[in-house]
């Protein structure tokens, strides 16, 4: 007898060989056919795949984020035959599923391919996934394997990197590929195909290989799918955060001062301060002490602290002083500095916990083809804060953090997220510095203060950083695209490494935990998400111009100006739009610009001493005294 076990705990007993589609049968009919991929004892497999031995067995369908995996990944054979068809010259490298459709890296051998093709292509793919080919996946040895691709450089190489025995080919229809499995049933399930673009991508990623071209695509179940989805796309390009941020007046960017180096504009500036003035205000609360460190740092403080090893090549290079010839690095991190800072005077256990917070400016070299608006830069600024305190203290100073982080989602809307729990990878810990003890404690301590929290979380091995696990929260928008924001870690080995200590209650010296945190992460990249989540329609307290005054004409001036002075006396800021426009032209700027409230001027408002006031998408609110006006203001504008 098999015994399958399933997600629920619930086991199922088979007499003989068992595939995932017979577990399905075996529950219901409508399971069965809704079934595309499955789990065996962890790996994903198709569901025809025997199982000879007890397993737990977990059933996938489209609803499933591996399903939807197992689903792109196999039209990614669809989009390749399809290629193959029209270009019968050009040579197959890697076609790997993404998080929204997948791609698949082709060498053209010089032949133009571009968007005029992608119809094509989509209908050739539609064409044959009718012909309902089911996925076979078969073993075939590492001599077979190189002949079968003998005239194509790039399969040979991933072949030669392959064990004997481990090689696996997949064949539908008239087309086979190289292939780790995990397929669907047949090509029957894609009913609905889009070729989303085509762009440069080098082998291998590596721009000292050849230039493939990547083509990206997206497969659905239903065309009803499709239709939605490229929906999302046309609305996620309304909500870019690149346009938004040019038409809002926020940031900018010049060649001259060089690429991924992003400008504050006066009003992006306010929008950043605001963000500044929160968190601080909410860190001050927390027990939180300011701390100030320079924008560059001696190389030994790296060398010390592990960056300049694991990051040294892919950063800025080195500053030399003229005369001395010491080394210095703009800043990859302020973790070294803040060591450096608790470093510099002697400690007591009942001075801890320390808790070093800065908005501190940092610069890592990305290369400019993966540069992206405020999302991938050269320079940013993190919500940086550093906590030093006994293992004793660790759990609960953790715990307070994810009160910070929740804190922080909750005032600026974010509500749907994940935490991430980011562990060590199991099979390769050469990349990862300290004592597997260490480790243990630290990845402990996470997993015990998130469920302590009642966090939903999912673990993902190899997402550690290099000196410690942590706690990242995945955000979903208003897209239901997810975002890496906030992230709290636990590090054991920077306190070892810079000597780090405190004395105990036995008079002697101990070695304190360190735990890193930024809720916001970046303020560039919290920002582009920000907008991208709200359309550019911010929260009333974040707006930099939560008003705009619109005189009628220019003889009211005075009167306006009084009305800015009372504003900007309780400290809520705006502006007057005196340009020589109809009052019309002026209502419609301001729409455009997202600015949510309006004072309209006139003679009126001027004798009886009010504002008529207009709210952006609602329209007239009626007529205010101005101390109505100011106490409506402040109340709207307030922090959470």
């Amino acid at each position: 007898m098999i015994k399958i076990t399933l997600p629920d705990g619930s086991v199922k007993e088979f007499e003989n060989s068992v595939t995932p589609l017979d577990v399905a049968k075996s529950i219901s009919e409508g399971l069965a056919r809704n079934t595309i991929s499955a789990l065996v004892d962890g790996k994903q497999v198709e569901v025809t795949t025997p199982i000879t031995a007890d397993a737990t067995v977990q059933l996938l369908t489209w609803n499933d984020d591996l399903g939807k995996k197992a689903f792109w990944h196999s039209s990614a054979h669809l989009l390749a035959q399809a290629i193959m068809e029209y270009y019968p010259s050009a040579k197959l490298t890697i076609g790997p599923a993404i998080e929204n459709g997948f791609y698949y890296d082709v060498d053209f051998g010089g032949e133009a391919f571009s968007e005029k093709d992608f119809e094509k292509i989509e209908k050739k793919m539609l064409e044959n996934a009718k012909k309902d080919s089911s996925f076979r996946l078969y073993p075939v040895s590492k001599k077979d394997a190189l002949q079968e691709y003998k005239n194509n450089e790039y399969k040979t190489e991933l072949i030669e990197n392959l064990e004997d025995g481990t090689i696996t080919f997949c064949t539908h229809d008239n087309f086979t590929d190289l292939c780790r499995g995990g397929h669907i049933p047949s090509t029957g399930i894609v009913k609905a195909v889009k070729v989303l673009n085509a762009a440069g991508a080098y082998w291998r990623g590596d721009e000292k290989n050849k230039q493939l071209v990547r083509v990206y695509g997206i497969t659905f179940p239903k065309q009803k799918d499709l239709t939605e989805y490229l929906e999302r796309i046309e609305e996620a390009k309304k909500r870019d955060h690149r346009k938004l941020g040019k038409e809002l007046g926020l940031f900018t960017f010049s060649e001259k001062v060089g690429a991924g180096l992003p400008l504050w504009l006066p009003k992006g500036a306010k929008l950043r301060q605001k963000l500044i003035d929160f968190l601080g205000a909410a860190q001050q609360k927390a027990g939180y002490e300011i701390v100030a460190t320079p924008h560059i740092g001696h190389k030994d403080l790296y060398v010390t602290s592990g960056h300049y090893d694991k990051y040294g090549a892919d950063s800025f290079q080195p500053i030399k002083t003229p005369n001395e010839g010491e080394e210095f690095l703009l800043k990859p991190m302020n973790c070294p500095h803040h060591c450096e800072i608790y470093r510099s005077a002697p400690w007591s256990y009942k001075d801890l916990p320390k808790r070093f917070a800065e908005f501190g400016t940092v610069y890592r070299y990305e290369q400019s083809g993966e540069l992206h608006g405020l999302t991938r830069v050269r320079g940013f600024t993190q919500d940086d804060a550093h906590i030093f305190c006994t293992p004793d203290q660790l759990i609960g100073e953790f715990e307070k953090v994810i009160d910070l982080v929740l804190y922080t989602f909750k005032s600026l809307g974010f509500e749907n997220f994940t935490a991430q729990v980011s562990l060590r990878d199991k099979e390769n810990k050469e990349k990862y510095i300290g004592t597997d003890e260490n480790w243990e404690k630290a990845e402990n301590a996470i997993k015990q203060a998130a469920e302590s929290k009642n966090l939903p979380t999912v673990i993902e091995y190899g997402e550690a950083a290099f000196y410690g696990p942590k706690l990242d929260f995945m955000v979903k928008d208003a897209l239901g695209r997810s975002w890496q924001l906030g992230t709290i870690q636990v590090d054991y080995n920077l306190p070892e490494r810079f000597d780090l200590h405190y004395i105990g209650p036995d008079n002697e010296k101990h070695r304190p935990v360190m735990i890193h945190r930024a809720p916001f992460g970046s303020l560039e990249r919290f920002v582009a998400i920000l907008l991208e989540h709200t359309g550019g329609d911010l929260p009333l307290w974040l707006s930099p111009e939560p008003f705009i005054i619109l005189p009628i004409s220019e003889k009211y001036t005075v009167y306006t100006k009084k009305v800015l002075n009372l504003m900007e006396n309780s400290d809520i800021c705006g502006r007057i739009d005196e340009r020589n426009e109809k009052t019309g032209k002026k209502i419609r700027d301001a729409e455009i610009n997202k600015i949510p409230y309006m004072f309209i001027v006139g003679e009126k408002e001027e004798e009886s001493g009010t504002v008529s006031i207009r709210k952006r998408g609602e329209g007239d609110l009626g007529t205010l005294s101005l101390e109505e006006a100011v106490r409506m203001m402040k109340k709207v504008t307030d922090k959470p």
